[in-house]
């Protein structure tokens, strides 16, 4: 054979191969399959939140990677979030802020007092939805 190297790496693939095909001994312990990562509380944000005068809040992403994107009068900016426990942290203007559920009455806003799914940035800063 012209290349006596590459035939050992095939026998050598080849067994490998076989090995991996073969069935476990009786008694084995089976290989555990990977456990399913869950997803995180946040996850359940995803989506909408309406603010008093025209401004809102937008979650997208998922898996504990979110993008925040606030609506002001000043328009929409949009921030990377990450969860962390029962919040989503993102840096806005080198502030490090936090979005924590919350009831209506809890974002300190007079026009959302009487709303009970409400995400709050801190008091004064807050987004619901009508569900």
């Amino acid at each position: 054979m012209k290349h006596p190297r590459l035939a050992a790496i095939a026998v050598i693939a080849g067994a490998f191969v076989l090995a991996a095909c073969q069935e476990r001994a009786p008694g084995s312990a089976p290989v555990p399959a990977p456990a399913p990562a869950s997803a995180p509380a946040t996850d359940a944000w995803l989506g909408a939140w309406n603010g008093p005068e025209g401004t809102s809040l937008q979650l997208a992403g998922g898996a504990g990677q979110y993008e925040v994107t606030i609506r002001n009068l000043d328009g929409p900016r949009t921030f990377p979030g990450r969860a962390a426990g029962d919040r989503i942290e993102f840096e806005r203007d080198g502030v490090k802020e936090s979005l924590r559920a919350t009831s209506g009455a809890e974002t300190g806003m007079k026009w959302l007092s009487e709303k009970k799914h409400c995400l709050t940035v801190r008091a004064g800063e807050g987004y619901c939805r009508d569900s």
